[in-house]
């Protein structure tokens, strides 16, 4: 009895301890199911999702003219992503499509905490008060209020979901050498063709198997829909991956990328990739020397947050919600203090990320094109945080030489 009595002091110890990170989840099931009823207008990314696996259940093209009639009128908008990803989503499509936001959005915040979770694990330096359950609770709460995290909540992205799958991939399973190293990045990538990136960091890191693994899971998941839907599979790689235009204007100031800012530089010049391909080969030597770096030194998650940043910087488009690698930003950042000095990396961090500048500045419209020098730099707050942070890092280094 004593051995029952003390294990059902702890389960209910642990439901008394972790019944906060419930809560949320909970509140987001409840309002897609009251969205429901009530026909709010729930999660248009999420309506997405969902349209593109109806459309594969129905076998409609997902890159032609595509119905949409399962979609209320307010989010048929076209399907961007890969035909894997419409095979990925086909769970969405069994609920209407504000439940299935109801369950993203949960999911999301489930994604969160795991997050959250697994940056501190990859921190065994990290200062005492740096309590799992402290962090999760309180930490997780506050960064649900920076842009990137409540706007992939409230648009029913999958940006967090595809973070935690690289994070527990790359921070996890490589660190154990876990014959399954790879493949959560292979998945993410079939998701959304960014995670593509993180292939190049497992060869920086010298983890062969796990890139081969990441590769054969993208390919092989490519070559199941070769098989299903082989027009799509077609329509996708011949011509859909090479227009980013399908998803809007990309000059938008959501866009914080470098070719978001070159784009709004140079009124929507059809050569800004060309510009940007260039910078990125450059950028490319000191972030892979500076992922060797950290790795050799026993630091995997500015490793990984070094190559999450760049890829951020160098994809064609990353809109304001894909910057949900600030969550584990601060998380690391928050590890470094150690007095007042260290705190301020951490508040100007969650000052960008928190403040919703890109939401009140001048945009759409192409009223980007007539911004200010002054309203180049707040327009460009997310992208100036790598590039300040390596400015910052290169000065240092070179102070410490002299």
């Amino acid at each position: 009895m004593r051995v029952t009595e003390r294990v059902g002091a702890e389960v209910v110890g642990g439901v008394a301890r972790w019944w906060p990170l419930a809560v949320l989840p909970g509140v987001c099931l409840v309002a897609g199911v009251v969205g429901w009823v009530l026909g709010w207008h729930l999660g248009v990314d999420n309506a997405v999702y969902r349209s593109g696996a109806v459309a594969l259940l129905r076998g409609e093209p997902l890159y032609d003219a595509m119905s949409l009639r399962a979609e209320p009128e307010w989010a048929r908008l076209p399907f961007t992503y890969p035909p894997t990803a419409a095979l990925l989503f086909v769970p969405l499509a069994l609920v209407p499509t504000q439940v299935a936001w109801g369950i993203l959005g949960a999911v999301t915040l489930g994604a969160l905490a795991v997050a959250v979770s697994v940056a501190v694990r990859a921190l065994p330096d990290r200062p005492q008060w740096m309590d799992e359950r402290v962090v999760l609770v309180g930490l997780g709460i506050v960064l649900v209020g920076l842009e990137p995290v409540w706007r992939t909540l409230f648009l029913g992205q999958i940006n967090l979901v595809l973070l935690v799958l690289v994070m527990v991939d790359v921070l996890v399973l490589g660190t154990r050498g876990s014959r399954f190293g790879g493949v959560l990045v292979g998945i993410a990538a079939a998701v959304k063709l960014t995670p593509l990136v993180f292939v190049g960091h497992l060869l920086l890191l010298r983890r062969w198997a796990d890139a081969a693994r990441a590769v054969g899971t993208f390919l092989v998941l490519q070559l199941l829909m070769l098989g299903l839907v082989p027009h799509d599979v077609a329509a996708f790689w011949g011509r859909a991956v090479q227009d980013p235009q399908r998803i809007g204007p990309i000059y938008w100031a959501g866009n914080q990328s470098l070719n978001g800012l070159v784009l709004r530089l140079t009124d929507n010049a059809d050569w800004s990739m060309r510009v940007v391909v260039p910078i990125a080969i450059v950028l490319a030597v000191p972030c892979a020397l500076w992922v060797r770096k950290l790795a050799a030194r026993g630091e995997p998650l500015p490793a990984l947050l070094v190559t999450a940043f760049f890829g951020l910087l160098i994809s064609p488009v990353s809109w304001s919600h894909h910057w949900v690698w600030a969550v584990p930003l601060v998380v690391f950042l928050l590890s470094r203090v150690r007095g007042r000095r260290d705190v301020w990396p951490v508040a100007a961090v969650v000052a960008v990320f928190a403040s919703c500048v890109l939401l009140v500045m001048r945009n759409g419209l192409a009223v980007e094109f007539e911004w200010t020098p002054p309203e180049y730099v707040i327009g460009s707050a997310y992208l100036l945080v790598p590039v300040v942070a390596g400015a910052i890092v290169l000065v240092k280094r070179s102070r410490s030489r002299l």
